[in-house]
């Protein structure tokens, strides 16, 4: 009898520390992998077993430090089901091997329409508009708004989410610069210029950096003072880009002229907490009272539809790799 050497492939591991679309689990389950879900268990529960797989599904849950990564003696990538990576140790990761992949594409669009929607919501005082006409006030002259024709949008970080934003500003009569670290990324929406050209027009700036050492606490009072005009200021990137104090300052000064928060620096790493109402801090007392703050629970890319694309762009990446 003919022998068949050809053994089968083992099906590799993948853990999930955190919900998802149930796509992300069908489809890996669709290309062979095994799955298991551990959403409740500590970090250090899945420590003492994270040795068993190959792969690890994360969102933000907690940080993967270098102690976590050594108890992951087979681990070949994580997948951390968002844009940014620095909840988990990028340097340590590669030293181990370990291949990392994120998502910017699957929420790049929802980023760029949610930013949009801040800055016309500030220009035009609909947020505040409302409020007062839920409580019987008729203040037409009080709520006149500005419109965005004939401005200057400076973007700083023009990669999946920078790019998106200006995307959604074609239809409006704008001139879009943008800042990068990286040389070449300027294209037909954005015209990419030095720091100092974009201190000198912007009169709406939007942040859409990863954080990084060099974008902690960017926006501070010195960054701010740069700026030619007052300017109006997003942020739907990371909360600690921006020393909420210095932003308070100019707000008051009228150095910002208003301000789209979906991120702030009071933010747990895990981005499902701000702080316990005790510990409020004397700046995001002032922020929660401005009519021209508008701020939100850091879902500008936090839509039905990119729920979907995340979990689609994770599955079909490690597809690609393994």
């Amino acid at each position: 009898m003919k022998m068949n050497n050809t053994k089968q492939r083992t099906a590799m591991k993948v853990l999930h520390v955190d919900s998802n679309h149930p796509v992300l689990l069908q489809e890996l389950r669709d290309y062979g992998f095994q799955n298991d879900e551990a959403y409740q268990e500590s970090k250090e529960s899945i420590m003492e077993r994270i040795a068993d797989y190959d792969g690890l599904i994360i969102r933000s849950r907690f940080t993967i430090d270098p102690t976590f990564l050594d108890c992951a003696t087979k681990l070949k990538f994580i997948g951390r089901v968002g844009a940014g990576l620095e909840n988990i140790d990028t340097d340590y990761a590669a030293q181990r091997g370990i291949t990392l992949i994120s998502a910017p594409e699957g929420n790049r669009n929802a980023v760029g329409e949610h930013t949009l929607g801040m800055l016309l919501s500030l220009f035009n005082k609909l947020n505040k508009a409302d409020r007062e006409v839920r409580n019987g006030q008729w203040l037409r002259e009080a709520n006149r708004g500005i419109e965005l024709d004939g401005k200057t949008v400076g973007i700083i970080g023009y990669g999946n989410m920078g790019k998106a934003f200006a995307k959604k500003l074609r239809g409006f009569d704008v001139t879009v610069l943008c800042y990068d670290i990286k040389a070449g990324v300027g294209d037909e929406n954005a015209q990419q210029v030095s720091l100092e050209a974009l201190f000198q027009a912007t009169d709406v700036l939007s942040l859409h950096t990863p954080q990084t050492p060099q974008t902690k606490h960017m926006i501070s009072e010195s960054f701010i003072q740069r700026f030619q005009k007052p300017f109006w200021l997003l942020n739907t990137a990371r909360g600690s880009a921006v020393v909420t104090s210095d932003l308070v300052s100019a707000l008051r000064k009228g150095q910002i002229l208003g301000a789209g928060l979906d991120v702030l620096e009071y933010e747990k790493k895990s981005f499902e907490n701000l702080f316990i109402k005790e510990s409020m801090p004397p700046a995001f007392d002032y922020l929660v009272t401005a009519d021209n703050v508008l701020l939100s629970p850091h879902v500008a890319g936090w839509t039905h539809e990119s729920n979907v694309k995340l979990a689609q762009t994770i599955a079909s990446k490690i597809k690609e790799k393994f």
